[in-house]
């Protein structure tokens, strides 16, 4: 009984840290489904950490009395337009300059890691110590939007309903955006789009308006990410060093999910197991680093293994990181 507990804690902590994985993981996929590879996830996550936290902190300053569905939404509209703005530089950078995504990718994770850090230390500075929130609006943030009555169905009820909002919201995006994708024309425009854009433009498709809507909304939800991992797993507090290597973890994730929606939300809770792991299972005789590298790991042994089977359906978009020239088709 005891080792089922044990699971059942790793579990519920898995979902905790996967959940800002599942948003940035979501956001890089409808991204790269249009051909455009951002590496800027990491600086993005900052970004929307960074000001949505700030959105709620300042909220509530001003108000008083803050209202808990109002601070959830400022939260993630603060979040989401932070890394839409970030995602449309890159856009504008990769797209219509026709820049090199690769290093336009990792010049944004450098960027938005430093505004992130700086909005940071500067509302710090402004407060005179520590950037946190009420425990009112904490509580909002944790709290599960199921009752009572199902979290406490024995060990399947606090795993399955006793999650935060934004765990479900995850979900709900993830089976949104299979369907999108799968089952209507504008997500096979999109898919074409990043396939094959020459093609895709001969039928009469947009190719420059698919790649920035794709780009700007898929980077806002991968900000979201960002202020979810500060307002779930951070305490609702600001620390600059707090998101460090998540952005990257999502990117890993999006290869290996391959790629697919509904994928994401069972190798984000895998992969935040492995985040954790090193907290749950200790080893004496293991170092702590090793724990950490687990989730590449993964990565790079499913990427063998996908490679080894040479299947289309789980390769990335044909014309991923390739700019695209409407003159050379």
């Amino acid at each position: 009984m005891k080792a089922l507990d044990t699971v059942l804690l790793l579990l519920i902590a898995a979902v905790t840290y996967g959940t800002p994985l599942l948003f940035g993981t979501l956001g890089e996929i409808l991204t790269e489904k249009s051909g455009n590879l951002n590496l800027g996830v990491e600086g993005i996550m900052f970004m929307g950490g960074a000001f949505g936290l700030g959105g709620v902190y300042y909220y509530e300053q001003l108000s008083g009395n803050p209202n808990g569905a109002v601070a959830v939404l400022v939260a993630l509209l603060c979040a989401f337009l932070a890394g839409a703005v970030a995602s449309l530089i890159f856009s504008f950078l990769t797209t219509t300059l026709r820049a090199n995504q690769n290093v336009t990718g990792l010049a944004l994770a450098i960027f938005g890691t430093g505004v992130g850090q700086f909005v940071g230390e500067m509302m710090r500075v402004r407060a005179g110590g520590y950037v946190t929130i009420g425990n009112a609006l904490k509580e909002v943030f944790s709290a599960s939007p199921f009752p009572q009555v199902l979290q406490r169905i024995p060990y399947a009820g606090q795993l399955l309903f006793g999650n935060s909002l934004f765990f479900y919201l995850g979900i709900l995006l993830a089976v949104g955006m299979h369907l999108f994708l799968k089952k209507t024309r504008r997500g096979l425009y999109l898919r074409a789009v990043g396939e094959n854009p020459g093609t895709a433009d001969s039928a009469g498709i947009n190719v420059t308006r698919y790649k920035y809507l794709a780009t700007v909304i898929g980077g806002g939800i991968s900000a979201i990410g960002g202020v979810v991992y500060i307002v779930t797993t951070s305490g609702c507090t600001w620390n600059n060093e707090g998101l460090s290597g998540v952005g990257w973890l999502a990117v890993a994730l999006v290869i290996f999910c391959l790629w697919r929606p509904l994928s994401a939300i069972w190798g984000s809770v895998l992969f935040g197991a492995l985040m954790i792991l090193y907290m749950r299972l200790q080893i004496s005789f293991v170092p702590t680093e090793l724990y950490k590298i687990l989730p590449y790991v993964v990565t790079v042994v499913v990427l063998i293994l996908s490679s080894l089977r040479n299947n289309k359906e789980k390769q990335p978009p044909e014309a991923l990181g390739l700019a695209y020239f409407r003159e050379d088709r």
